[in-house]
C-alpha cells in the first residue's frame, strides 16, 4: 500500500465525516424553526449522530480483525452517502434523524479503521506522521464545521448540509482501488456482547446528555449484564485483554481526558464570543478558523518529530501546552476576543499532536491481533470524555447562573484546567511503568514478529 497517497484520501474523508458532526450545530435553531419542533428534539439531531458515530467506531474497529478494510469501507461510505442524498430530501423531523441515524451508521468506517490501517500497513518509523495528518484532518474539521454550517445554511438552506457528505461517495472508489486485498478469516460473531456494547454505550451516552436518571440506571444494568456476559463467552465482542495490562488502561484514562479538554474548550469557546463579545456565528468561525488550520499545516512536521523523537515526549509537551493554554483562558478569558484566537492556535495543533502521539503509543501497546478491539475501544472511551465534556460544562453554567457571565465561564475553564492536570499525572505514572505491565500476545499471535514496533 502506497501509505503516501492512501493517507492523505483517507484524511480528506475522515475530515468530511467529523465536519458532519459539527456543521449541524449553528442549524439548529433554523432546523427547529422550520419544522416547528422543540429545543429537546432538535439537540437529538446532534446527539443521534454523535452516538451512532461512537458506536459504530466501535464495531467496525472490532470487525477488521476478520473481515477485510475494504468491505468494512465499501459498506460504511456507501450507507454514509446513500444517507447523505436521502437527508437531502427530508422535509420533516422524522425522516431527518433517520437520515442522521443511518449517517452514523456509515461514518465510524473511516474513524474506527483508520489506525487499524496504519497499524498494519505502514512501518513503526512512518506510523507517527500518517497518524499526525489523520489527527489533523479531525481537528480542522472540528475548526471549519461551525463556517461551512454558517454559510452553506445561510445561503442553500439546512439539507444543503448533506451535500458535503455525499462527497464521501466520490473518495469511495479511489479508496477501494488503493486499498491492499485482505482475506477475510474465521469469526464466531458475538451478537449478544455486540447488543450488549451498544445498549452500554448509548445508554450512559444518553444519561449523560440528557441527565436522565432513568437511563443511567437502564446503563448500570447494561453493564451488569456486559460484565455476566464477558466472563461466559469465548469470544467476546469488546475482547477483554487489553484490559489486563495496566499501560492500555493508563492510556484509556489519557485519550479520556484528552477528549474532554478538546470538545470542552469547543463547547465553551462559541459561548464566550457570542455572549462575552456579542459575536455572530460567521465571526466565532473565522475566530476558530486560524487554530484548526495552522494544526493543519504543522502536520507534516509533527509527523516526522513524532517518529524522530518518541510518543512520549509529544504527549508530555502537549499535555503542557494544553494546561499552559486553559489557565490562560481561566485567567483572560474576558479581555479581548484575540485571548480566544491566540489560545486557540496553540491549543489546536498540540492537541493534535498529543493525541497522535497517544493512538500511537496505543498500538506499540497492543498485540497485533487486539489491535482493532482495542483501538476501537480507545476511541469509544475518547468520544465518551468528549461527550461527558460538553453535558459536564453545561452543567456547571446553568448552576452558576446567579454569577456574571465572565466568572462562569472563568470557574468551568479552571474544572479543565484541573482535568488536564489529572491527565498530566496519569501520563507521568505512565511513563514510570510503560514496558512492564504491557497486555502478552495471545497463542495465536506468539509467532508475530513484533520487533517492528519496538520504540
Amino acid at each position: 500500500m502506497n501509505d503516501k497517497i492512501v493517507m492523505p484520501i483517507w484524511s480528506f474523508g475522515l475530515f468530511i465525516v467529523v465536519m458532519n458532526t459539527t456543521m449541524f450545530n449553528v442549524s439548529i435553531p433554523g432546523i427547529i424553526r422550520d419544522l416547528g419542533i422543540t429545543a429537546d428534539l432538535g439537540s437529538w439531531i446532534i446527539s443521534s449522530y454523535s452516538i451512532g458515530y461512537a458506536l459504530s467506531t466501535v464495531v467496525y474497529s472490532r470487525l477488521s480483525d476478520t473481515v477485510p478494510i475494504r468491505r468494512l469501507v465499501a459498506i460504511g461510505l456507501t450507507v454514509l452517502g446513500l444517507a447523505s442524498v436521502f437527508g437531502i430530501f427530508a422535509r420533516d423531523f422524522h425522516l431527518l434523524l433517520a437520515a442522521r441515524i443511518l449517517q452514523s451508521a456509515g461514518a465510524g468506517a473511516l474513524a474506527g479503521l483508520g489506525l487499524v490501517l496504519a497499524s498494519r500497513y505502514i512501518p513503526f518509523e512512518r506510523r507517527g506522521r500518517a497518524i499526525a495528518m489523520i489527527s489533523a484532518g479531525s481537528a480542522m474539521a472540528f475548526g471549519l464545521g461551525p463556517i461551512a454550517g454558517g454559510l452553506i445554511s445561510e445561503f442553500f438552506g439546512w439539507n444543503g448540509l448533506f451535500v458535503v457528505t455525499c462527497l464521501v461517495l466520490v473518495v469511495l472508489p479511489v479508496l477501494l482501488r488503493l486499498l491492499p486485498k485482505e482475506q477475510p478469516k474465521p469469526f464466531r460473531f458475538d451478537i449478544l456482547g455486540a447488543a450488549l456494547t451498544v445498549v452500554n454505550a448509548a445508554a450512559l451516552l444518553t444519561a449523560v446528555t440528557q441527565r436522565s436518571a432513568l437511563w443511567f440506571a437502564v446503563s448500570l444494568a447494561s453493564l451488569a449484564a456486559h460484565a455476566w456476559h464477558l466472563r461466559r463467552a469465548k469470544e467476546p465482542f469488546i475482547a477483554p485483554a487489553p484490559l489486563k495490562g495496566s499501560s492500555y488502561r493508563k492510556s484509556l484514562a489519557v485519550g479520556f481526558c484528552i477528549l474532554v479538554l478538546n470538545l470542552g474548550n469547543l463547547f465553551l469557546m462559541p459561548l464566550v464570543l457570542a455572549n462575552l463579545f456579542d459575536k455572530s456565528p460567521m465571526a466565532i468561525g473565522l475566530t476558530i478558523a486560524p487554530g484548526a488550520i495552522l494544526s493543519a499545516f504543522l502536520t507534516r512536521f509533527v509527523g516526522r518529530w513524532i517518529d524522530r523523537y518518541g510518543n512520549l515526549r509529544f504527549l508530555l509537551l502537549g499535555h503542557a501546552i494544553l494546561a499552559v493554554v486553559l489557565a490562560w483562558f481561566s485567567w483572560g478569558l474576558a479581555v479581548s476576543p484575540a485571548v480566544i484566537m491566540c489560545g486557540y492556535l496553540c491549543f489546536s495543533p498540540s492537541f493534535s499532536a498529543t493525541i497522535a502521539s497517544l493512538n500511537n503509543e496505543t498500538l506499540r501497546i497492543l498485540p497485533k491481533p487486539l489491535v482493532g478491539s482495542g483501538m476501537g475501544l480507545m476511541q469509544l472511551i475518547q468520544f465518551f470524555g468528549g461527550s461527558l465534556s460538553v453535558a459536564v460544562c453545561g452543567l456547571l453554567l446553568a448552576l452558576q447562573k446567579d454569577l456574571p457571565l465572565a466568572g462562569d465561564y472563568k470557574h468551568v475553564y479552571e474544572f479543565l484546567l484541573l482535568i488536564s492536570l489529572c491527565s498530566l499525572g496519569m501520563l507521568l505514572w505512565y511513563r514510570q511503568t510503560a514496558g512492564n505491565d504491557a497486555p502478552k500476545p495471545s497463542a495465536e499471535a506468539s509467532g508475530l514478529n513484533r520487533a517492528a514496533d519496538s520504540r
